[in-house]
């Protein structure tokens, strides 16, 4: 029997979707999902029909982290180089999708703990079903945040929330995850996948070079003097000024008809 994909890739509307696809693990990551992701990632970045993307896992939960099988050791072997293991894969995931120059939804179901948690926050748009769940689970195993945890979680919450998060291991729900602004929006777990998929085919339909600008700048606004970010956004406005999108939308609202972006 021809064992599954660890991640599926489907493309319709100009919309990537990504599904974790190892349910009976709640979707933790091992090599071949590692392998499998980074391949999809490199066919979406190769595909101009493709304008926006999901992430989201089979099953019952979006993703518990690390396959932790895959890290055990038995008594008198070496232990397993995890510096190497988050060089390898996890760092150079989380650059890919912070740097892709589309937008990315994560569409949480489930649990999404360690690494899947800083995988989903990744994403620049966050939904999660109404039964969702977020854990650091690191320090429950000895270890820190990783997968960009420490940087991102005082940005989206601040610091003392960042440290209650880290230093207990605490389960979050998605309407505390929403109130704490950690995330987007909440939506009935029913509707998760209707309500991403709806806002991805949005935002496949706008201009797709001011969306990566958007995103751009966001992510360097937190580090950035505000003289650097306004010299920033007059070099991104410079060039999207340059954009057949941007001549589009002026001339549908001058004709007050719906603009039709081509992503160029």
């Amino acid at each position: 029997m021809e064992e599954a994909q660890p991640v599926l890739l489907a493309v319709q509307d100009g919309v990537a979707t990504l599904t974790l696809n190892r349910p009976d693990k709640i979707n933790a990551f091992n090599v071949a999902m590692h392998e499998t992701l980074r391949a999809h990632l490199a066919t979406i970045e190769g595909d101009a029909a493709v304008r926006a993307v999901i992430v989201t896992g089979a099953g019952r939960g979006f993703c518990a982290g690390q396959d932790l099988a895959d890290r055990a050791t038995k008594p008198g072997e070496a232990p397993p180089d995890l510096g190497q293991t988050i060089e390898g894969w996890y760092n150079p995931l989380v650059r890919r999708l912070r740097a892709l120059p589309l937008p990315v939804i994560a569409a949480v179901n489930g649990i999404a703990a360690g690494a899947g948690a800083n995988l989903a926050l990744a994403a620049d748009i966050v939904i999660a079903g109404r039964n969702a769940k977020f854990g650091q689970a690191f320090c429950k195993v000895g270890l820190l945040p990783d997968c960009g945890g420490t940087w991102v979680l005082p940005r989206l919450v601040g610091q003392a929330r960042a440290a209650g998060l880290a230093l207990t291991g605490d389960i979050l729900p998605a309407e505390t995850a929403l109130a704490w602004g950690l995330i987007w929006k909440v939506v009935d777990d029913d509707r998760l996948l209707d309500e991403a998929g709806t806002l991805a085919r949005h935002l496949a339909t706008q201009p797709t070079k001011a969306l990566a600008a958007i995103k751009q700048a966001l992510q360097v606004s937190s580090t950035n003097s505000l003289d650097r970010q306004l010299d920033l956004e007059r070099d991104l406005q410079q060039q999207l000024g340059r954009t057949e999108d941007y001549r589009e939308g002026i001339d549908a609202f001058l004709n007050k008809r719906p603009a039709r972006f081509k992503g160029r």
